[in-house]
């Protein structure tokens, strides 16, 4: 017979008992891989801060795509930098935009890998805001929030009849997922889906990305638009929201420090949640492992199971490629 704790112990022991008995699986499907696209040919620029991590030419991103594919990784998403910024981002849905050419190049040579936009103004402004700036009450420059969902649902459609599959508003607007979502029905695109960045913290993490996508805001930070980082209620009430509005995914960013936020989400909400594996979560287990402080595989696997056992259905990291390898 034996106590339970015999019984546990004698699951451990047993290496392939131990794998059968396993609650939480990570697989390739889970995976989103993140990548960069800008102008010009033959670019495959590294990111000083995001060692192994590349700005790519629509070109050397097929290339990429293709090679992310063969890893089994399911899905990439796309962020732009456009060759030239102004206050409204107007290359942001502009036809010849940077993401729309990447989109329809990655779709002729890989038709079945799905491919996601990220809909948002931060790349695309010469501010590094994700929106269009005006003056508040107190006189002082700031995001408006009904300028701007004009705008991204611009964004979003010439995504979307760029073949994007997916859409992904990152910006934090209110009531932009409902008018992205009014607008692709309308103009008879109701199967491209809609990953809403639902709760999106204002975090100390972001720092890397802004590097990888050259938006650094020139003045002020982006908390009167991103979430206060102590406050989970709030971010359920922004899923909630979402989600009435038509986000057929909803997502947690940060997700490191934000395991106890996908777990309420996911318990909560009858919607598949997905999990941004930021830049800032990256950079320092690449720091550590380049000095021989820890072991990467073992961390990085470590990490992502512990987003996946905390309830995110699909993650987005950097690690997706190499992850996906691991696995194998």
């Amino acid at each position: 017979m034996g106590s339970p704790t015999t019984r546990l112990r004698r699951l451990r022991r047993n290496p392939t008992l131990r794998r059968m008995v396993r609650e939480t699986y990570l697989r390739a499907d889970d995976l989103i891989m993140p990548l960069f696209v800008r102008g010009g040919s033959r670019v495959r620029k590294e990111i000083p801060s995001m060692p192994g991590q590349y700005q790519f030419s629509c070109d050397t991103l097929v290339e990429e795509a293709k090679s992310v594919e063969a890893a089994g990784v399911p899905a990439i998403i796309l962020f732009g930098i456009p060759d030239e910024k102004d206050a409204v981002g107007s290359q942001a849905y502009a036809s010849d935009a940077v993401v729309c050419r990447a989109v329809e190049a990655v779709k002729k040579a890989c038709p079945a890998l799905c491919v996601v936009t990220d809909v948002c103004l931060c790349e695309y402004t010469d501010h590094g805001h994700c929106g269009i700036i005006k003056p508040n009450r107190d006189g002082n420059p700031d995001v408006d929030n009904d300028s701007t969902v004009e705008v991204l649902v611009k964004e979003a459609l010439a995504h979307a009849r760029a073949g994007a599959d997916v859409v992904a508003p990152s910006d934090m607007m209110d009531g932009r997922v409902g008018a992205i979502r009014k607008a692709l029905d309308a103009t008879g695109l109701p199967d491209v889906a809609i990953m809403a960045y639902s709760a999106k913290f204002a975090s100390g993490f972001y720092g890397p990305f802004r590097d990888a996508a050259e938006s650094p805001p020139q003045f002020g930070d982006r908390s009167s638009y991103q979430m206060d980082h102590p406050n989970v209620r709030e971010a359920m009430r922004e899923i909630e929201l979402d989600l009435e509005e038509g986000a057929d995914i909803v997502m947690v960013k940060p997700a490191i420090a934000y395991l106890d936020v996908i777990r309420q989400a996911s318990e909560r909400f009858d919607a598949p949640v997905a999990a941004y594996n930021v830049s800032g979560e990256y950079a320092m287990i690449k720091a550590a492992a380049a000095r021989g402080w820890l072991d990467e595989k073992r961390i990085v696997l470590e990490v992502l199971t512990a987003i996946r056992r905390a309830g995110a259905k699909l993650i987005l990291t950097y690690w997706a490629k190499d992850a996906a390898r691991w696995l194998t």
